[in-house]
């Protein structure tokens, strides 16, 4: 299996908030990423074949191979392109400027179905003097037929590293579709397009954050945050022992999450949000497996959460006064 492990991950800088990896002493190249993280494997299309009634070939059936491991990744048609790792990382240097952004971290999910790496931008956004959100692009692709390639925008609060998984939309996982353009030309314009778009969302999402910052909740209207992040709904829904036990535990990290007990940041919608992100990154009950936690977080159920709740959060920075009881 090619589960995350400590050989089939680098970070560089601080150990990332899945604890695991191999460092790297030195900020790494695109290069240097896909080796670190043993990512420099090839993938092939070979034809698939039934043996019901002697071996025939499926007609527009082809199995996608990791030919570092032997292992099918994934069944597609005649027409699925296959991107190799080395291609998507080369690509990424030219969206994220060469020399300009850090490649923090890189991996593989399964067998070698999915990749990703992490691009951490240049400069913050500062929410308070002592509150700075990093500003990460994360790039992902698959070889199993299942996903694009995409980017999506992954803020991350030092304090405690909380992460959010954003794109464009209002789901997660989504992210920003990759186009698959032809000419060196179309790429480079294509690079450019997506860094417009990249530092457009911070500015934007700079704003948003320090108006969280300035809304202030109490017991009610933390209540009713809560119940449409978790129960995804206005009204109260059925309540059941699970749903309540998360309300609870997010309840308690709004008061005692890392850095929500900061004067300039307690009893805010941003100390809210992040009670929400706390317990998902930290919290919330997964497999005991590395691999199941980082899709949990990033691709899965706990990136909905997440996203729900920066929605939720964002919708009610309209209600005036600023205050949300």
């Amino acid at each position: 299996m090619h589960n995350i492990s400590e050989d089939k991950i680098f970070y560089f800088g601080e150990k990332p908030w899945h604890g695991i990896g191999t460092e790297l002493n030195h900020p790494a190249t695109s290069r240097e990423a896909i080796i670190a993280a043993k990512l420099n494997y090839s993938v092939i299309k070979t034809p698939v074949y039934t043996e019901l009634t002697g071996r025939q070939e499926v007609p527009n059936a082809y199995a996608t191979v990791n030919m570092s491991n032997n292992a099918v990744l994934g069944v597609v048609s005649d027409k699925y392109r296959i991107i190799q790792n080395e291609d998507a990382f080369d690509f990424f240097d030219s969206i994220v400027g060469g020399g300009k952004a850090i490649y923090h971290t890189a991996g593989a999910l399964g067998q070698g179905e999915r990749i990703w790496i992490l691009a951490k931008l240049p400069g913050d956004i500062r929410v308070t003097n002592e509150d700075n959100v990093e500003k990460y692009l994360l790039l992902t692709n698959s070889h199993d037929g299942k996903n694009a390639l995409r980017m999506y925008f992954t803020p991350v609060r030092v304090v405690c590293q909380n992460t959010l998984i954003m794109s464009l939309g209002q789901r997660s996982e989504e992210g920003i579709v990759i186009r698959h353009v032809g000419s060196v030309q179309d790429k480079v314009e294509e690079a450019a397009r997506l860094l417009g778009i990249s530092n457009d969302f911070y500015n934007t999402l700079g704003e948003k954050f320090n108006r969280f910052l300035n809304i202030k909740m109490d017991k009610n209207g933390l209540r009713h945050y809560y119940v449409k992040v978790v129960y995804n709904t206005d009204a109260e829904a059925v309540k059941t022992p699970v749903m309540e036990n998360r309300i609870s535990r997010m309840t308690e990290l709004f008061e005692t999450g890392k850095g929500n007990d900061r004067p300039e940041v307690r009893g805010t919608l941003w100390s809210a949000l992040n009670s929400v992100t706390e317990y998902v990154d930290h919290y919330r009950s997964h497999k005991d497996t590395n691999d199941d936690k980082l899709k949990n977080v990033w691709f899965g159920q706990g990136a909905k959460i997440k996203n729900r709740a920066f929605e939720v959060a964002t919708s009610m920075t309209s209600i005036k006064p600023v205050s949300y009881k």
